[in-house]
């Protein structure tokens, strides 16, 4: 991986600590936060890479309609839902039930600007 694509990485693994437990956010809103240039999916890479010891809490992030669309990338894959449940959350069928509820958005959380 190229220190460019490395740094990026990191400020996206920054964002997704700063989700308090028991909150959520969304690939595209941490996409929005990095900046033109950067996508969802972009967001999905640089978590795809992240293993537990990372101490990224990258079951914390959801698709745009609280779906745990990246529970594939666990192993197991259902741990996703379990690590959220654990922090409060209600899942069924793969989805957040008080989605935005538990929406944090980084954009305008006064403790994170």
């Amino acid at each position: 991986m190229n220190k460019e694509v490395n740094n990026s990485y990191e400020e996206i693994y920054q964002i997704v600590r700063a989700i308090p437990e028991g909150k959520v956010c969304t690939y595209g809103i941490i996409a929005q936060l990095m900046g033109s240039g950067f996508s969802a999916r972009v967001v999905g890479y640089a978590l795809n890479q992240v293993v537990l010891e990372d101490q990224v809490p990258a079951h914390r992030v959801v698709n745009r309609n609280g779906i745990l669309t990246g529970r594939h990338y666990f192993n197991p894959p259902d741990q996703t839902q379990g690590l959220l449940e654990r922090e409060g959350h209600k899942i069924i069928d793969h989805k957040i039930v008080d989605f935005k509820g538990v929406l944090w958005d980084p954009r305008t959380a006064e403790d994170f600007l």
